[in-house]
């Protein structure tokens, strides 16, 4: 398989395999989608860990070959797949942490900009290079972490960006020796997966709700979740164990 996934100690591991580069293909779209269902169906699962194998790239986007061979009159069900990919990534039920292995264009870029929280090796560089190829795509998902003028320059130029600029933008939270990356996302991972089942769903759904909300709407909308999460066992169990000095025992209800 080109699209792993795997789960334990509450966090499902999905992971891009297509060596040497990890260009995808269309299939390897619906496979990421497909994953990221599937995912939300484990409820034992807290958090999703997003990263791909080697350090060559974390994915170089497109695969070209299959893009030259596609034709026009594919394109609307081609797009309609890249679409409901990447708002897999976005709308998983719980947070999703990117480990960013290496490179990450076109596709790649904005895969990980569906993230919550992005952890990179510190070779890695984010491109939109498809004005290269005569194709444009994606900006309405990186335009949410990165300033205009520097998404634009990205978009026109095909420049890259460093990591270390894109953590300047608040787009990276932490960069990392290649050979750190993994543990350093599995730590956080754990420290994720351990908090209140319930609690992390209704933030996460919470949270991509009010994003584009103005700002008193959307706290209302805060205050509704918060209300109802207060009527479950998990949010009593969490007082309990905080006035108890001793870790919580969560009952997913």
């Amino acid at each position: 398989m080109t699209i792993t996934i795997s789960r334990a100690e509450g966090i499902a591991r999905i992971e891009i395999d297509v060596p040497p580069v990890n260009a995808i293909t269309l299939q390897d779209y619906a496979d990421i989608r497909d994953a990221f269902r599937a995912a939300q169906d484990w409820h034992d699962v807290n958090v999703i860990l997003f990263t791909a194998t080697g350090r060559k790239a974390f994915c170089a986007g497109l695969d070209l070959n299959e893009f030259l061979a596609a034709t026009i009159d594919q394109d609307p069900g081609r797009a309609r797949i890249v679409r409901d990919c990447f708002a897999a990534v976005r709308h998983a039920p719980v947070p999703v942490i990117c480990a960013i292995n290496g490179p990450a264009l076109g596709a790649g870029a904005v895969l990980a900009s569906c993230a919550d929280i992005r952890i990179a090796a510190d070779h890695v560089r984010f491109s939109t290079p498809e004005i290269n190829v005569g194709r444009c795509g994606g900006a309405s998902h990186m335009m949410r972490h990165l300033p205009q003028g520097v998404l634009r320059q990205m978009y026109f130029t095909a420049r890259p960006l460093s990591v270390q600029e894109a953590a300047t933008y608040g787009f990276v939270q932490k960069i990392v020796p290649y050979e750190d990356l993994d543990a350093e996302a599995m730590a956080l991972a754990r420290e994720i997966a351990a908090k209140a089942p319930i609690g992390l769903r209704m933030a996460k759904e919470a949270l991509n709700k009010v994003e584009f909300m103005q700002t008193e709407d959307g706290y209302q909308l805060e205050q509704s979740y918060s209300t109802a999460l207060m009527a479950t066992e998990d949010a009593r169990e969490a007082t309990r164990a905080v006035v108890e000095k001793r870790a919580p025992v969560w009952k997913g209800r």
